[in-house]
């Protein structure tokens, strides 16, 4: 199979942002090149006896990404391009050139899950893969199996590592919760296992909800696809699936349910965090919390600023590498 790879000229300190920003676009794996030096403790564990000889470092990167010939590769640059628009306000994202080449690599859409391997989030919680097979499971283990697909949300990046670790803090056993930009669904399995009475997820992307539905279902989750006109039941034990945006459309929102949830957790980007603070606090009950995340660090600051300019209180602000979390409530 013939593939499109397309090569796109950036900085190294915009990869990070880059890389997040091609995630979201639906892209599965990325391979990156630059001339960043190799620390001390990297040398270590390489066993090569020669390394290569990058050059000095000119803070200019290349990331690669690859598309089937059968998808819009016009239209995938767009959006790329709209997305590089975006992060031009808060970072040098060089000049955004992006080069299409085609290679042929009939397994190269599933290599990537040979570095998916089984991992803890922490002492309890486990993500697997489901074409994993656990080795190591100790008693009392939280097992989430998860295929990302084309969806955001393996359990492995730092900003859903910090949206688990605050819902494992913070959720309490019969609590409601709201999942919105759910990816693959991760965050509402690990809700229903952390003891989520019951559960609605929404994501802009109709694929993404798709997933989260087979996710849901792989880890016997009761769960429901619910149409954009249908009211949440917020049945014990349910999870309830839609897909839409819940920014600008109150139809939406009133049935997805408004003042009755006890956490609301969203794992999205900073410049969405930002408004969707502005109207979250309709979701919850007096006393919810919400927990977001996503959050570069250069984006920190003005997401703390929003969410108190809104009448939440911080409770907790996290940091994982260049990520952040913020835990605020909604006064009582």
């Amino acid at each position: 199979m013939k593939w499109n790879k397309l090569s796109l000229e950036t900085t190294s300190e915009a990869v990070d942002l880059v890389s997040y920003m091609l995630e979201e676009l639906g892209v599965e794996g990325i391979e990156i090149e630059d001339k960043i030096q190799l620390t001390e403790e990297e040398k270590k564990k390489m066993f090569i006896d020669i390394l290569p000889d990058l050059g000095e470092d000119d803070g200019l990167a290349t990331v690669n990404f690859y598309l089937d010939v059968d998808v819009d590769t016009k239209e995938m640059i767009e959006k790329v391009n709209e997305g590089l628009e975006e992060l031009k306000l808060f970072t040098n994202i060089g000049s955004g050139k992006i080069t299409v080449t085609q290679t042929e690599d009939k397994d190269w859409m599933n290599n990537w899950k040979e570095f998916f391997k089984p991992f803890r989030v922490d002492d309890t919680i486990v993500i697997k893969p489901t074409w994993e097979e656990l080795t190591e499971k100790n008693e009392g283990d939280l097992v989430i199996e998860i295929d990302p697909g084309t969806a955001f949300g393996t359990g492995a990046h730092e900003t859903t590592k910090l949206c688990i670790l605050n819902l494992k803090k913070y959720l309490k056993e019969g609590d409601e919760l709201l999942d919105v930009g759910c990816g693959s669904g991760i965050l509402s399995i690990v809700g229903s296992k952390l003891g989520a009475k019951c559960e609605v997820a929404i994501d802009i992307d109709v694929n993404a909800s798709d997933i989260a539905v087979e996710n849901a279902q792989v880890n016997h989750l009761n769960v429901v696809r619910k149409k954009r006109d249908e009211v949440a039941t917020r049945e014990t034990g349910l999870l309830e699936i839609y897909d839409g945006n819940v920014m600008g459309d109150r139809e939406l929102c009133e049935n997805i349910g408004l003042g009755c949830y006890d956490v609301v957790v969203a794992n999205i980007l900073a410049d969405i965090i930002i408004p969707l603070s502005g109207m979250v606090a309709d979701f919850m009950k007096p006393g919810a919390l919400f927990i977001s995340s996503g959050i570069i660090d250069m984006k920190a600051e003005e997401v703390k600023e929003a969410v108190l300019k809104n009448g939440f209180e911080i409770v907790e602000i996290t940091t994982m590498k260049d990520w952040t979390s913020i835990v605020a409530r909604k006064p009582l």
